[in-house]
């Protein structure tokens, strides 16, 4: 696993380390199932906190990206089952909550279409 920290940036390292391991295990880089260094031994290795990769983790378990398995690990999960099941999850709570506030259709779709232009960069 390759990860490199700019402490220039303005994009915090935890994030820097959430990103990077989310795109490695997008991308098969980190396969599925891989056993990811112990949270102290990765800050070690990158000069961090143990705080600061560990918040990197549990945003990676919340996204569905790792899977932490007491004594085994942290693992990188089945991703594309669990990543297209959060966001069916988020989904239905947004079209719920849009039907709650009395938006039409149209105007929900147009929020989640304004939404995703800017989280996608275009």
């Amino acid at each position: 696993m390759q990860l490199s920290i700019d402490h220039a940036s303005a994009t915090p390292p935890y994030e820097q380390v959430r990103a990077q391991i989310a795109e490695q295990a997008r991308e098969g880089v980190l396969p599925t199932g891989l056993k990811l260094p112990t949270v102290r031994a990765l800050a070690e290795e990158l000069g961090l906190a143990a705080n600061t990769v560990a918040r990197a983790y549990r945003e990676l378990e919340s996204d569905g990206v790792v899977e932490t398995h007491g004594r085994r690990g942290t693992l990188i999960a089945a991703a594309g089952d669990t990543a297209h099941r959060l966001a069916a999850a988020a989904a239905a709570e947004y079209a719920e909550r849009a039907v709650r506030l009395g938006v039409s259709r149209e105007e929900a779709l147009a929020a989640v279409d304004g939404a995703l232009r800017l989280a996608y960069g275009g």
